[in-house]
Order: structure tokens, then C-alpha cells, then sequence
């Protein structure tokens, strides 16, 4: 059946196939490109919330190692 076909038929026929694999490869590429900054995106939010988490816990413990957080006697207000 391909034996019988004319020159041009077959030229149009691996000019078609050969456009498709092009097209196929590249939405395949940016799709795993996109995918990839997405991830590495979702990576760097997750480092940057557990940097905040840690300073904010590191700023409570050394508030409550000296003090300096709270008040000391002397600053307290109360209603008698």
C-alpha cells in the first residue's frame, strides 16, 4: 500500500508526522519547565515560612532567657 502511494503523498504524509512530533515535544518541555518553577517556587515559599518560624521562636526564647520582653515590676499598672 505505501509502494503505491505517489512521492508527493508520502512527503506530505512524513512532513505531517514530523510537525506533529515537534509540536508534541515542545508543549511537552514547557509543560515540565512550567512544572519545575512551580515546584521550586513552592520550595522557596516553604524555606522562607520556616526562616520566619524559626527567627519568631528564637525571639520568644531568647524574650523569655533575659526578660526583655516583659515587663519588670516596676512597669506594671494594676487597680487596687
Amino acid at each position: 500500500m505505501w509502494k503505491d502511494k505517489p512521492t508527493g503523498i508520502k512527503i506530505l504524509w512524513v512532513w505531517t508526522i514530523g510537525t506533529a512530533v515537534v509540536l508534541f515535544s515542545t508543549v511537552t518541555r514547557t509543560r515540565v519547565r512550567d512544572m519545575e518553577k512551580f515546584i521550586n517556587e513552592s520550595d522557596q515559599q516553604q524555606q522562607q515560612q520556616q526562616q520566619y518560624k524559626d527567627g519568631v521562636s528564637a525571639e520568644v526564647d531568647s524574650g523569655m532567657i533575659d526578660g526583655s520582653s516583659f515587663p519588670s515590676g516596676d512597669n506594671i499598672i494594676r487597680d487596687d
